[in-house]
C-alpha cells in the first residue's frame, strides 16, 4: 500500500473534504523554497506553507539551535519553572515590539494566543469589578478555529455548524481601501456610546482569510483613538501580520496609536515550531496583580513555553533581524509592486493589492469574490501543475513566500500568473 492509500486509510486532513477531494501528495523533504515530493517534483512554495515560513524549509542555523536545545531540555512545566530560552524569547520580543507592550503569555498556536487575549480582556473588566462583555470585530473577520476566535471572527462557512454555540459580537463593516469609512467610523462610535463594551479586535491593514483585503492605516488608527475615548481594549492579530509581511517586523508599526494587547504565532518559529505568543500592556497587568487569588489568570497549555520551540524563535529572530534578511523584505515588496504595475489594468484582474511581502491578485469571474468562490477548484491544480504552491481564497491568488525567495523564482511565479491571466477565458469555458 502506497503513502497515498496509507494516509486516505488513517488521516483526516484540516479543510479538506473527505469525499470528490484531489489526492494528498507526499512530501519526502524540503529546503529553501522548495518542497521535495516522494517522486521528485521541486514544488514552490510560495505561501510559506500557511504563511509560516520566514527563512525557507529546513533552515540549518534554526535546526542547529533546535537540536542543541533538545538535548539540554526538551519540556518543563511553566507553573512555577521557568528557563532561559522562554525568558530570552520574552526580552527580544519586548524590544521590538510597540514600547506600549510589557509582558509575554505564551500558549500554543495562533488561535489559542487570540483565545487568551479575549480572555484577558474580559478578566480585565471582571477583575476591575465592571460588567463589559461587548466586543466590536470587522465583517469577514478570520480569527482562529477555537470557539472565542471563532465568535469574533466572520460568519461564514468556517462556522455555520457552530452559531448557536458563539457568543455574540458586534460586528462592523470593513473598511475597504478608497472607500468612504465614515459610516464605519459612526457606527463604531455609536456602538462604543452603548456601553459595555470590552475590546475591539482586528487584524491589522490585512485581512488574511478573507482574501487578504487590506485597508488604510488611516482609518484604524481613527478607530484606535476612539476605542481608548471610550476606555476599549485593542487586540491586534497579528498571528498573518508578524515578523515582517506588511514591511514593517508588526502592521502596528504603521500605525501612530498602538494596541493594548498583541497576538502572534505563525512566523514566530520560522514556521519550525508551533508556538503563540500574547503580549499585553502594563494597564492590563494592574488588574490581575493584585493579592486576591481570584483574580489569577487560570489559563495555561500543557506546552506553554516548549523551550524547544522558544529555541527555534530565538533562531528565528536572529535570522530575522540581521540586515540580510530585512533587505530581502524589502527586495520582494519591490519585486511584487513592479508586478502588480504590470498587471494591474489587465483585464481579468478585478483587483491588485499589495503590502510588504504581501501580493494578492483578485481575479474577474462570473460568480462573488470569497472563500468558496468556484474558481479555487482550478486556480489551485493549474498552479500545482506548474509546481508552484498557491492555495487560493476563492478567486484571490496571492503570494507570501519565504524571504529567501530568489528575484529568478519571483520571475518564475509571476510569469506564470501572468500567462494563466492570458489563458484564463479559455481554461474557464
Amino acid at each position: 500500500m502506497n503513502l497515498i492509500e496509507r494516509d486516505r486509510n488513517s488521516i483526516w486532513h484540516p479543510f479538506t473534504p473527505l469525499t470528490s477531494s484531489a489526492e494528498v501528495i507526499p512530501i519526502k523533504s524540503a529546503k529553501d523554497c522548495y518542497l521535495i515530493t516522494e517522486d521528485g517534483r521541486e514544488i514552490i512554495d510560495c505561501i510559506g506553507s500557511w504563511w509560516v515560513n520566514l527563512h525557507g524549509h529546513s533552515n540549518e542555523y534554526i535546526a542547529k539551535k533546535i537540536y542543541e536545545q533538545a538535548l539540554q531540555l526538551e519540556h518543563v512545566i511553566f507553573a512555577g519553572f521557568t528557563h532561559k530560552p522562554a525568558i530570552l524569547l520574552a526580552e527580544r520580543l519586548l524590544k521590538i515590539l510597540p514600547q506600549n507592550q510589557s509582558k509575554i503569555f505564551y500558549s500554543d498556536n495562533g488561535s489559542t494566543s487570540v483565545e487568551v487575549a479575549l480572555k484577558m480582556a474580559f478578566q480585565y473588566w471582571h477583575n476591575k469589578g465592571e460588567d463589559r462583555k461587548k466586543i466590536i470585530a470587522f465583517n469577514d473577520a478570520y480569527h482562529g478555529d477555537t470557539f472565542g476566535a471563532m465568535s469574533v471572527g466572520g460568519r461564514s462557512v468556517f462556522t455555520t455548524p457552530f452559531f448557536s454555540f458563539l457568543f455574540d459580537v458586534e460586528f462592523i463593516d470593513f473598511p475597504f481601501q478608497n472607500s468612504d469609512p465614515s459610516n464605519i467610523i459612526s457606527s463604531f462610535i455609536k456602538i462604543c456610546e452603548s456601553g459595555n463594551v470590552a475590546s475591539f479586535i482586528f487584524e491589522p491593514l490585512v485581512q488574511g482569510a478573507a482574501g487578504m483585503r487590506m485597508y488604510d492605516k488611516e482609518v484604524l488608527d481613527k478607530l484606535i483613538n476612539i476605542a481608548y475615548q471610550f476606555d476599549v481594549i485593542c487586540i491586534a492579530d497579528e498571528v498573518m501580520t508578524g515578523f515582517g509581511r506588511t514591511g514593517k517586523l508588526f502592521a502596528s508599526d504603521h500605525l501612530k496609536n498602538k494596541p493594548d494587547i498583541i497576538c502572534l504565532s505563525k512566523g514566530l518559529t520560522g514556521g519550525s515550531m508551533a508556538l503563540g505568543v500574547t503580549s499585553c500592556t502594563e494597564k492590563i497587568i494592574q488588574a490581575f496583580q493584585v493579592d486576591d487569588l481570584l483574580k489569577t489568570f487560570f489559563h495555561g497549555h500543557s506546552f506553554t513555553a516548549n523551550p524547544i520551540a522558544c529555541a527555534a524563535a530565538n533562531a528565528s529572530l536572529d535570522i530575522l533581524l540581521s540586515d540580510e534578511c530585512l533587505n530581502n523584505i524589502k527586495r520582494i515588496e519591490i519585486e511584487n509592486l513592479n508586478f502588480q504595475n504590470r498587471i494591474e489594468n489587465h483585464p481579468n484582474v478585478k483587483d491588485v493589492r499589495c503590502l510588504g511581502v504581501i501580493l494578492a491578485i483578485e481575479l474577474n469571474t462570473d460568480y462573488e469574490t470569497s472563500y468558496v468562490n468556484e474558481a479555487r477548484h482550478y486556480l489551485y491544480s493549474y498552479f500545482l501543475n506548474k509546481n508552484i504552491l498557491l492555495r487560493p481564497l476563492g478567486n484571490v491568488i496571492y503570494i507570501l513566500p519565504p524571504y529567501i525567495i530568489t528575484d529568478e523564482q519571483l520571475a518564475f511565479v509571476y510569469n506564470i500568473i501572468f500567462n494563466f491571466l492570458e489563458e484564463m477565458n479559455s481554461l474557464t469555458q
